[in-house]
């Protein structure tokens, strides 16, 4: 194994890892689903790293690889959760300090409208609010800039209605 190779990787995932949280945080609720979901990220990062195309921003790089693999690892945690549905000792396990904090806030009204957004729209909403041009999204995602338009400005407007709606239940 190139000690370079494992040194530069090294390096690259301690300057990004705040992407591969803000990705762990948008698809996983559960601490122990999202610490997973990292080490599956740099498992992939890792594989394809030799690959990487150097005239692509290397934010763009990590961001395309963390989302597709989040998806994939949402619908295969949402598969398997259907089908054996286990009572987690999660639910049981709360500190104090989260009952004092239990009030609804308007970001966590949000943050919730947005973790029930499909896999594409949660991916544009995050890069969205990472304050990415939609040209850098539409390198991520895969899709033209005017499609991220378009669709920003609808989840924008679903965003709006449904916080809306919510806040005055």
């Amino acid at each position: 194994m190139d000690k370079d190779r494992t040194a530069n990787f090294l390096v690259v995932i301690e300057q990004n890892k705040g992407i591969l949280f803000k990705v762990a945080i948008s698809y996983c609720r559960n601490i122990e689903d999202r610490k997973d979901l990292v080490q599956e990220i740099i498992l992939q990062l890792w594989k394809s790293f030799d690959n990487y195309n150097e005239k692509f921003k290397l934010s763009t790089w990590i961001y395309r690889i963390s989302l597709n693999v989040a998806i994939s690892f949402y619908r295969k945690e949402n598969s398997r959760k259907r089908i054996s549905n286990p009572l987690t000792t999660d639910i049981l396990d709360f500190s104090e300090t989260e009952i004092a904090d239990e009030k609804d806030t308007n970001l966590e009204i949000l943050n919730q409208i947005i973790s029930e957004l499909n896999d594409l729209n949660k991916a544009l909403m995050l890069l969205y609010l990472e304050e990415k041009s939609y040209k850098e999204i539409s390198e991520i995602i895969g899709i033209t800039e005017t499609n991220v338009a378009t669709k920003i400005g609808r989840i924008k407007n679903k965003l709006k209605k449904e916080f809306n709606q919510l806040k005055n239940q």
